[in-house]
């Protein structure tokens, strides 16, 4: 977690403690003056509205307008909503084509029921949700649609809000990707699926390096009867092993895989201080060959097994001169602030500064947020709206929004199952929660898997910020 999100968590939590202070102080006064079998009737009915409206993690006014910094050259197409229809306003340029990347910026306001519900649009046969109490500009995701567009207009219904059009569409040309050559940097075991399992389980050229060993948090492992250093060091190789093997399920064989071994949560220490080892805060290792059996190739790093970000940026040079890729996939260093993200990103930044090579262009993406728990909001195979970014305006180059059908989301939702860290019941808590939510709220989980991720990742949409490099290209 990162320091941010750490900071806003903690200001959240010190404000619902002094709310939920004053409101059983409230209900002692009642309880003492009327009488006192209220009381606990007045507790358990608080505790249910805290668990289904007041639970989840939101650290921004949902009343703030999205911030969006588009580049002048991007395409815009006119558009007008008429009659509950989305209609274009204009001829569609010869560039714009099926699968291009369409986002619409609306202005939302919610209705007093979308305070106590997810307001939600219905645009063609897609659904987009947002927060409860949204009230302000918001992006669309139409990718997917443009044919129907064109041809008879988008419907587009609200539930519990209204919308107006603030804008025209933004459009990015289509992209075919399979036959390029593409790298993918997973910070941990999960997050090339979670973030591109669909893209990488239709390109034909695939390199996945997976630079952690994620043993941390191996508490569910002591339940074997191991120590808490034993737990961390059978919960790495698992989650190695899951860097390795999953691939498999999206047509990537082991010999395009790599597991640099690193631990988790040590990458910003080691960036900071590039020359010293950071072994496992948990497991008690430091050398990351003890995770590297089943790489297909020899390391730079691997003549010590040292874990510095000195061997970092060293393996990571050499796997890009290795594999040539056109495009590499990473987290996005502004919207994702896991700390190992940041640094995964960093590092490849750095690795790509000291060559010459062929890569064209970044392709980043957001597994987490600092700012809200939810996001992507909404079921399970609906569509990924753009993430709220209130502070300052987001500069982006351009964006690619990859369509998933439904045989695609199950295949992912299947390949989140096999990770070992996504499995595993829900504690009692958040089980009592969820179905309160389910209850009162109308949210939906899916029967794939109970980790929230089953929920955020599996969707209709994959989303891409696709930022150019500027470049020597290595002459192959």
């Amino acid at each position: 977690m990162s320091s941010k999100k750490q900071q806003l968590l903690k200001q959240f939590r010190r404000k619902k403690r002094l709310s939920l202070l004053l409101v059983l102080t409230l209900l002692v006064l009642l309880s003492v003056f009327y009488s006192l079998w209220l009381l606990p009737l007045a507790l358990v009915l608080t505790w249910v509205i805290h668990e289904a409206w007041f639970a989840d993690h939101l650290f921004y006014s949902p009343r703030s307008d999205y911030l969006y910094q588009f580049p002048a050259h991007s395409q815009q197409l006119s558009c007008q909503l008429q009659a509950g229809k989305l209609q274009l306003t204009q001829r569609l340029p010869e560039s714009i084509e099926t699968g291009s990347t369409l986002v619409l910026a609306v202005h939302l306001r919610s209705s007093w029921l979308g305070r106590l519900f997810d307001p939600v649009l219905t645009v063609g046969h897609d659904r987009q949700t947002f927060e409860r109490g949204a009230c302000g500009v918001r992006y669309l995701n139409l990718t997917g649609q443009l044919s129907e567009l064109v041809e008879h207009g988008l419907p587009l219904s609200t539930g519990f809000c209204q919308v107006q059009l603030h804008g025209p569409i933004v459009a990015w040309p289509a992209q075919d990707l399979s036959q390029r050559r593409i790298m993918f940097i997973a910070p941990h075991a999960d997050d090339a699926e979670l973030a591109a399992f669909g893209l990488y389980s239709q390109a034909a050229d695939v390199a996945l390096v997976t630079l952690t060993q994620g043993e941390i948090e191996a508490e569910a492992y002591q339940q074997l009867g191991l120590t808490p250093a034993a737990a961390a060091k059978l919960k790495g190789r698992l989650r190695s092993w899951d860097s390795m093997a999953i691939p498999l399920w999206g047509g990537v064989p082991t010999n395009r895989c790599v597991q640099l071994g690193y631990y988790c949560l040590q990458l910003q220490a080691m960036q900071q201080q590039p020359s010293q080892a950071f072994g496992s805060k948990e497991s008690g290792e430091a050398d990351t060959r003890s995770v590297r059996q089943m790489n297909a190739r020899r390391l730079p790093s691997d003549a010590n097994g040292v874990p510095s970000w000195e061997n970092l940026i060293a393996d990571l040079t050499q796997l890009i001169a290795e594999f040539k890729p056109e495009l590499i996939v990473t987290p996005h260093p502004e919207l994702d602030p896991h700390g190992d993200h940041i640094a995964a990103t960093a590092a490849l930044q750095e690795a790509l500064a000291q060559q010459p090579h062929s890569v064209q262009g970044l392709l980043l993406y957001a597994n987490h947020l600092a700012d809200n728990d939810r996001w992507p909001m909404g079921n399970a195979g609906e569509g990924v709206a753009l993430p709220p970014v209130t502070d300052t305006a987001l500069p982006v180059d351009e964006l690619w929004s990859h369509v998933l059908s439904p045989e695609q989301q199950l295949d992912k939702a299947l390949a989140l199952a096999m990770q070992h860290d996504l499995q595993g019941p829900l504690p009692l808590k958040r089980r009592l929660r969820r179905n309160l939510q389910k209850l009162l709220l109308g949210r939906r989980w899916p029967a794939t898997g109970d980790n929230e991720f089953f929920r955020k990742a599996v969707r209709r949409h994959e989303l891409f910020w696709i930022r150019p490099l500027q470049q020597t290209t290595r002459q192959d």
